[in-house]
């Protein structure tokens, strides 16, 4: 029935069919309704620094409250290339390679309707952020998945890495681009130089780009570097890098990302953005000046934060029965927990939500199938730690309860 009248038509797109809303943001409506602590979505529990939020309400006042540019303040993107430039090492002019978006999520949309045909093909390594999936659909793309397993390794201990042949195999010429998330949602994994070697030089053989999102670069964990694919020569034409400020400055509900891209990718995804979004808030790009200014110290502050807060959840779900893989960057901790007897992992994210009080992300929502993330759970673990300790007393109940 449509405005109280049949038809036979379908309504809705054959694409809008293919995929669900978001399991994250379902967890956390979930969380709401019944009061539990929310480890599910990332959203941290922490407040942008006072002279960025000062900064924020001067713009309004001074007046920066109708349209900017459509792709970003100059200065906003004058602020990002230098950012870019000096930190990621990748030369970035801001009137030809930086678009400002609304969030790195619309960042990663952007970038890929302006560059996807129909018959292309998408690498992405899994487990994934849950986006990448919906991405690759709306744009209309085929994703070619490549696991990411856990391997013992002599000079870094357990990590996630990928099979060479297995990649290598993934490649075809139908390949327009491979989606990298680097250090990575949810399982922490940083990409190491001899794995972006090994992936540029596939890209280039097969006349591939790199479409990769950055948004966690700056939190990485035993004194390991971040490397940006975009900063390698061979890369630097074939690189679509995408970033934001939501997680570095804790102001995810700001929308303020950006793309970095060569000249000839840049125009097609700035006309992709226009029409999507038209522009990220104006005066929070005047804001965002400021926070990119902020001196050294304040990331050596939020690397110390965060790394004390993966340790300690770590150790804490461990004491509550959880096995869990240690994160090399990022805010999550992904657990597996087959410990517990439930044979589904989202009948087990709901039930702690109703009885235990603690949200959490159902693993198969990671997965091209969810049968492969049956047994996995990821927590987030941005929050002050008195919020933590009080989740695990929660978690430590499992036990009684089963």
């Amino acid at each position: 029935m449509r405005n109280g009248l049949s038809t036979s038509k379908p309504m809705l797109s054959h694409k809008s069919t293919l995929f669900t809303e978001s399991v994250i943001r379902g967890m956390t409506q979930l969380c709401n309704r019944y009061d539990a602590i929310n480890l599910s979505q990332g959203t941290p529990g922490f407040e942008p620094p006072d002279e960025v939020k000062e900064a924020a309400i001067d713009a309004i006042r001074e007046g920066y409250n109708q349209y900017s540019i459509t792709w970003g303040t100059p200065k906003f993107r004058e602020a990002i290339a230098q950012k870019v430039t000096a930190s990621n090492g990748i030369p970035t002019d801001p009137d030809q390679n930086v678009t400002v978006t609304c969030g790195s999520t619309e960042g990663m949309m952007s970038s890929l309707l302006a560059i996807i045909n129909p018959g292309d093909e998408i690498i992405i390594f899994e487990p994934f952020y849950e986006n990448y999936g919906p991405d690759t659909i709306i744009s209309g793309a085929k994703p070619i998945y490549v696991p990411l397993r856990e391997t013992h390794c002599p000079e870094r201990g357990d990590i996630f890495t990928y099979d060479p042949d297995e990649l290598r195999d993934a490649f075809s010429k139908n390949t327009k681009a491979i989606v990298l998330n680097t250090p990575s949602n949810p399982i922490g994994k940083v990409f190491i130089h001899d794995e972006l070697k090994e992936i540029a030089s596939l890209c280039c053989e097969y006349d591939s780009l790199a479409v990769t999102d950055e948004i966690y670069e700056h939190m990485i964990y035993d004194e390991r570097p971040h490397i940006s694919i975009g900063s390698l020569p061979e890369m630097r034409d074939r690189t679509i890098t995408v970033s934001g400020l939501s997680k570095t400055y804790s102001m995810t509900g700001w929308r303020l990302g950006y793309v970095i891209a060569p000249e000839y990718l840049a125009n097609g995804i700035r006309k992709m953005h226009d029409f999507l979004t038209v522009g990220a808030p104006h005066p929070l790009q005047q804001a965002g000046v400021v926070a990119l200014q902020l001196g050294e110290e304040y990331y050596r502050e939020l690397i110390r934060k965060y790394d004390d807060n993966r340790k300690l959840f770590s150790a804490l779900l461990r004491k509550a029965g959880f096995q869990c893989y240690i994160p090399e960057g990022a805010y999550y901790i992904m657990t597996d927990i087959s410990n517990f007897g439930f044979s589904d992992d989202t009948e087990f994210a709901h039930w702690l939500v109703k009885e235990i009080g603690v949200g959490g992300v159902p693993g198969s929502s990671f997965y091209s199938r969810p049968e492969l993330g049956k047994t996995k759970l990821r927590f987030m673990f941005s929050k002050d730690k008195a919020t933590l300790r009080e989740a695990a007393d929660r978690l430590m109940r499992i036990r009684e309860k089963i």
